[in-house]
This record gives structure tokens, C-alpha cells and sequence, in this order.
């Protein structure tokens, strides 16, 4: 039988005392990878998640009749809101598709309404995921060490970088076939290159869930998206080759996601601090809250890209005060998210809109 759900308190969330220190290291790293691209590409991307695959439009339909533990903050109430969305990899420079990393979903949902975090502007509710249930490293300052060797390979040997992310492929896909799949090789780029649209996706980290908390999942719904779940696209000879692929399936596709939430039941089990430790589904289950989707349309338009990847900005903390971000990484994603925006405005001399220019 499950445990009834926890609810929020402040004093769930245990900041350390190094995290001024931690905040200054992840700015160092994000500087260097900033003005490296910059000078590359000659104008500023995203410190993180620069290169996007595929610029979405949709509706995302909150569902009716939830149980009071499930009815809490944008989920309190039934309806549709227009959404958009960014797919994307992780890293800060723009790589060839060739170079196999974690895929990223940005989903902004729009005209929410509500008390925000402060510092949120306009009106929008921002979800981040990424294709793997758990965050890179257990804490900000395990990643900031993450981050910085990530910051030493930026703008370095892009062709040994494919032949590596080729070559660990290899290896994980023959101990794929034995049952011995390995996670270290699949961060390092030994990942089969699978469609992103057929993908599950994780906010990996803990919200506040109104009265509770909560993780995210976006889950392919329908059987257009759940027919491409492994499906491996042939990249080779194409370095735009996932951007490419999105777009000429999202001509025809109408598909659906499932929004779903996993409420936070035991604390020993479902650590609030520690990104690392996947919350199982047997302790606590996801379950559907509400959907997303997305009717055939073109996923790289120029009126999109302008829009969406080059004027908007996701942050978790580009939310309402009912889910707020919580834990050490989203402490650590507020700073160094507004230091890299605060960067882009400098450098592109183009502001954003008072609505996003507090995210990321």
C-alpha cells in the first residue's frame, strides 16, 4: 500500500554553506563556454542546451476531476493553454547530430495565472526535462566540477568527438544485447541516436506540487510518438540530421504526451537534495495530470526560430509560487540560468521580452 503523500515545507530543503562558492565556479565554467561560442558563432547561445532540434507549437490540457492531492497549483482547475516547445542536446556549443549525447525538452506553458516566484515574469509556467530520470550529478557542487571539465571541451576536436560518441555506441550497444548496458558510456555519448519525438522525458529534480512536491515526466502518448520509441535515425552525412527528421515527421503528425506527476511519499526514499537517486515507481507511480499536444506543423520556421529559440528564455523559476523549484541543482539553476541570459542580452544587444527576460 503506498504512503499517503508528504506535504511541502521550507525546511525540506537543506542549503549547504558552500553555495556562494559553488555558484561562483558554475559562472566561471558558464563564462568560458559563452564567450567561446560567441566568438565561433559570432553571437551568444545558450550556455546549456544551445543547439535546438525542433521549435513546437501546441495545447496543453490540464485534466479534469484530478483527486484533491493532484488538483494543486496549474493543476488545480481543467483547461487548455497554449504551449510551446524547444528540443534540444546539452551541450553549450552547437555539435553535429553525429555526437550522441542526452536530448532536452523546454515546455513553456502560457497564460497561466497565479502567484509567481519572484523574478518570474510575465505569464508562463516552464518545465526542463531531459531523457534520463536522474540529473547529471548529486549535488550543485558535483556538477560544477562536471561543468567545468564540459567547459574545456567546448569549440575542441568536434570530429574526435564524433568518433568517440561512435565508437562508445559500439561498445553500449553490444552490452546492450547481453543485458549489461553501461550508464557511464551512455553519458559520455555511447547512446544509440533515437528519435527524440519518441522519447520520455524527466524534470529529474523536485517541485513544489501546491500542498506537496512532486517530479515531472512527459511521456509519449499516442501511437503516432510511441511508434518512434527507439527508432534509430541515421545521422551519418548530416550534421543537422535529428532537426532535419523532426521536421519532416512534424509535417503530418498529431501527437500526444502524457504531463504526469510523482508525488513525493518518503523522504529516505525520495531524497530532496540528492539529484542523483531515482524516486521508483513502486514507492510512488507517476500519474497523468494532463496533456500536451501538438497538431502537423513546421518545427524550424524562420517566424519560430526568431521566436522561440532566438527571443525566448526557459527556467525552471519561470513558475508559479505553487511549484516552486526545490533542491540544491535548482538553487544553482536560478543564478547561473540569469547569469548566461543576462550574457545574451549583453552580447546580442537585442533585450528580451519583460516576460522571459528572467529565465533562461
Amino acid at each position: 500500500m503506498l504512503q499517503s503523500p508528504l506535504r511541502y515545507s521550507p525546511s525540506l530543503e537543506q542549503p549547504q554553506a558552500d553555495e556562494a562558492e559553488t555558484d561562483a565556479s558554475l559562472e566561471k565554467s558558464f563564462d568560458y563556454i559563452l564567450k567561446t561560442t560567441a566568438e565561433d558563432y559570432g553571437r551568444a547561445v545558450r550556455a546549456v542546451h544551445a543547439k535546438a532540434h525542433g521549435l513546437f507549437e501546441g495545447t496543453f490540457t490540464v485534466d479534469g476531476d484530478l483527486p484533491p492531492e493532484l488538483a494543486q497549483g496549474l493543476f488545480a482547475r481543467e483547461g487548455a493553454y497554449p504551449a510551446v516547445f524547444r528540443i534540444s542536446t546539452n551541450p553549450g556549443d552547437i555539435l553535429d547530430d553525429n555526437v550522441v549525447l542526452p536530448r532536452g525538452i523546454a515546455l513553456k506553458v502560457e497564460g497561466v495565472t497565479g502567484e509567481r516566484e519572484p523574478g518570474a515574469e510575465g505569464d508562463g509556467q516552464d518545465f526542463l526535462m531531459v531523457n534520463a530520470p536522474v540529473f547529471a550529478a548529486p549535488t550543485a557542487d558535483k556538477f560544477a566540477g562536471k561543468l567545468k571539465l564540459l567547459a574545456a571541451t567546448t569549440d575542441r576536436a568536434e570530429g574526435a568527438k564524433v568518433a568517440l560518441s561512435t565508437v562508445l555506441g559500439y561498445i553500449n550497444g553490444a552490452l546492450g544485447k547481453v543485458g549489461l548496458e553501461s550508464k557511464a558510456l551512455a553519458g559520455m555519448g555511447g547512446l544509440p541516436q533515437v528519435h527524440p519525438l519518441g522519447e520520455t522525458y524527466f524534470s529529474t529534480v523536485p517541485f513544489r506540487y501546491g500542498d506537496h512536491v512532486a517530479k515531472f515526466r512527459l511521456r509519449p502518448l499516442s501511437p503516432s510518438l510511441t511508434a518512434l520509441t527507439d527508432t534509430v535515425i541515421d545521422t551519418s552525412g548530416r550534421p543537422d540530421g535529428l532537426r532535419e527528421t523532426i521536421r519532416e515527421d512534424a509535417a503530418s503528425l498529431t501527437g500526444e504526451w502524457a504531463f504526469e506527476v510523482q508525488l513525493l511519499r518518503d523522504l529516505e526514499k525520495q531524497p530532496i537534495e540528492d539529484a542523483s537517486v531515482e524516486w521508483k515507481e513502486e514507492d510512488s507511480p507517476f500519474v497523468q495530470v494532463a496533456t500536451l499536444r501538438v497538431e502537423p506543423q513546421d518545427t524550424w520556421a524562420e517566424d519560430k526560430v526568431r521566436r522561440i529559440d532566438e527571443t525566448l528564455h526557459f527556467s525552471p523559476w519561470n513558475a508559479l509560487a505553487a511549484h516552486k523549484p526545490l533542491g540544491g541543482i535548482n538553487r544553482a539553476r536560478r543564478r547561473a540560468y540569469k547569469h548566461s541570459s543576462d550574457f545574451r542580452v549583453r552580447v546580442n544587444g537585442c533585450p528580451f521580452s519583460a516576460a522571459d527576460e528572467a529565465a533562461e
